[in-house]
């Protein structure tokens, strides 16, 4: 059973076997304006996020019967919400996979609730298409960004087209998440420049990231694993040690 099932344009599903601290993370929230719903384990979990369709998912990675990285899988078969991870163990690997599968954000327990509240708004803010303008007709909002190598970068669609002669289109459509299209884009805009992981990742996610965090890694390592079922464009992403990464256009 589920402890709330009220919704609004702010829901926020919590799922933590720790019923007093899901308790407090639910009064504290419902105290900032949201509707919260909360569950202790994830076997109601897909249903509830189709019921609620929930503007954001907190989801802590230990939990019994299927852990939370099972259920971010799960999650992001059908649904892009954002999620902020919750974890106690002290490893960077469960904080980089719940990253790498789709999370938008993570926060190590113990946490103070005023954190985890900056960075609910903060996800919420990225995840929210912000209000359109229409633009002057002589200034459009850019769709695609193309590269003399050939690539082009779909913005719109959040994918990559890459030339190939073998298909009727002579283009092969490469999906992109929204992370590694904003990453992708960064790195179009300065073709054979060294661009930082603070600024890839600054522009890529919205926010400044610690100077120790290299979930940017994990996004680059997943795009040039993308490109390198194409020979021609395995390479296009140097490693630039020391600083960050260099789209070379050529």
């Amino acid at each position: 059973m589920t402890e709330k099932t009220s919704v609004s344009l702010q829901s926020i599903l919590v799922v933590d076997d720790d019923d007093k601290l899901r308790g407090l993370i639910t009064e504290y929230l419902e105290g900032c304006g949201f509707s919260v719903t909360g569950l202790p384990h994830g076997e109601q979990f897909l249903e509830t996020v189709q019921e609620l369709d929930p503007s954001l998912v907190i989801l802590d990675i230990m939990l019994p019967g299927k852990d939370g990285l099972d259920l971010l899988r799960e999650l992001r078969s059908c649904s892009q919400a954002p999620v902020i991870m919750l974890t106690a163990r002290g490893d960077d690997t469960d904080r980089i996979v719940g990253l790498e599968l789709g999370a938008d954000d993570y926060l190590p327990k113990p946490f103070n609730p005023r954190e985890l509240l900056a960075r609910i708004k903060a996800v919420l803010r990225r995840a929210t298409p912000e209000a359109k303008t229409e633009p002057a007709p002589d200034l459009p909002l850019p769709v695609e960004l193309g590269s003399k190598c050939g690539l082009v970068l779909n913005c719109q669609a959040q994918a990559l087209l890459v030339p190939d002669e073998d298909t009727e289109t002579g283009m092969v459509s490469v999906e992109l998440s929204l992370t590694e299209c904003r990453i992708m884009e960064t790195l179009f805009q300065r073709p054979g420049r060294a661009v930082s992981r603070d600024t890839l990742m600054s522009q890529a996610r919205g926010r400044e990231f610690f100077a120790f965090d290299r979930s940017i890694d994990v996004h680059v390592s997943r795009l040039r694993a993308k490109l390198a079922e194409f020979p021609r464009f395995k390479n296009v992403i140097k490693t630039v040690w020391g600083t960050g990464y260099m789209f070379v256009d050529s």
